[in-house]
């Protein structure tokens, strides 16, 4: 296990190069732009959206969204030092600025894996470090497992391995700690259909409908956003952009929730000797009620070997701060590595 007490080492800032950052709260980046950004066909149907920001020299890092569905943002660039760092970012199947927006056709957790290693070969990397989160985290370590000479390191963040208690306590665990954001939830469906929320939401998210799918999306990522963070956050969804995001995600995350939940049997802690050899830091929100740290402490006892960190005052979110600054933290501790 990682020490609390740790110091993280200096890193420059623009208003104080060479300055010594170690204070424990380390803050995102300042915010930067792509100095290169495309799209990789990986089928006939699918293109996904990429981007490279930081040292065009550095070290790559690539940042795994989570989801599956939300996309990537500006803000993601940020976890990094742009000067140590090449920061690449990309929007998986269906979701963010990938096209077609949506879709769930091809859409399987064996396609992201290959999308990512054409993404890898497409850029020209060798090696590189890995950074997933929630959703994020399940795609690097099933990366991880199929490609693990590809990988300098791994840093996840809200231990999720779509196994089905997982997801039952999203759909119905979530309500003992967040009960009004569950009943608008499931209030959209008659009382009856309570019992059985995965598939009417799939139904209504699918339906031929426009209307029906949008009030759907925008109730359940109404309810995934409430739940996120340490202190409640009820978000509201306005804008086209924000709608079409909404779509994105819920239709996704019911996809997967129904196609590509991993059984006990092929759980990926059955594959963690592959992993072994990767320097890895798992962190985890004490209070993270989407990923509850039951998941994050499984995978620690099946692979002591990893740096393992509870951050006693944060949820889900990698925006909480005290989680924010020990990603950054990681992130800084892995520059010695190449």
């Amino acid at each position: 296990m990682q020490d609390n007490n740790f110091t993280p080492p200096p890193r420059s800032t623009p208003t104080a190069s060479g300055a010594d950052r170690r204070a424990l709260k380390l803050d995102l980046f300042p915010s930067l732009s792509p100095y290169s950004s495309g799209f990789l066909s990986v089928d006939n149907d699918h293109n996904i959206y990429w981007e490279q920001s930081g040292n065009p020299d550095g070290v790559p890092i690539v940042f795994l969204h989570g989801g599956p569905g939300a996309g990537a943002t500006p803000m993601h660039r940020r976890f990094f030092d742009p000067d140590h760092y090449r920061i690449i970012v990309f929007d998986q199947r269906g979701a963010g600025r990938s096209h077609p927006l949506g879709s769930l056709k091809n859409n399987t957790t064996k396609h992201l894996i290959q999308d990512t290693e054409m993404l890898r070969i497409h850029l020209g990397i060798s090696r590189w470090h890995v950074f997933g989160g929630s959703w994020g985290s399940t795609l690097a370590l099933r990366y991880a497992t199929t490609h693990p000479t590809k990988c300098i390191s791994l840093i996840l963040r809200g231990i999720f391995l779509c196994e089905q208690n997982e997801i039952d306590w999203f759909l119905y665990g979530m309500k003992k700690i967040f009960p009004e954001a569950w009943e608008q939830f499931a209030g959209l469906l008659p009382e009856d259909k309570h019992d059985d929320l995965l598939e009417s939401y799939y139904a209504l998210l699918t339906s031929e409908d426009p209307k029906t799918r949008m009030d759907a999306a925008i109730r359940w990522s109404l309810y995934e956003g409430a739940c996120s963070s340490l202190y409640p956050n009820f978000e509201t969804i306005t804008t086209e952009e924000q709608k079409q995001s909404a779509l994105a995600l819920a239709r996704i995350e019911a996809h997967y929730f129904k196609h590509e939940v991993i059984s006990a049997e092929d759980s990926i802690l059955h594959d963690i000797d592959k992993l072994r050899v990767i320097p890895t830091t798992i962190i985890q929100g004490r209070y993270d009620v989407i990923c509850p740290l039951q998941t994050a402490y499984k995978l620690h006892l099946a692979w002591p070997e990893a740096d393992y960190v509870v951050v006693p005052d944060a949820g889900h979110s990698a925006l909480d701060p005290n989680l924010r600054s020990r990603l950054i933290q990681a992130t800084e501790t892995y520059k010695s590595l190449k």
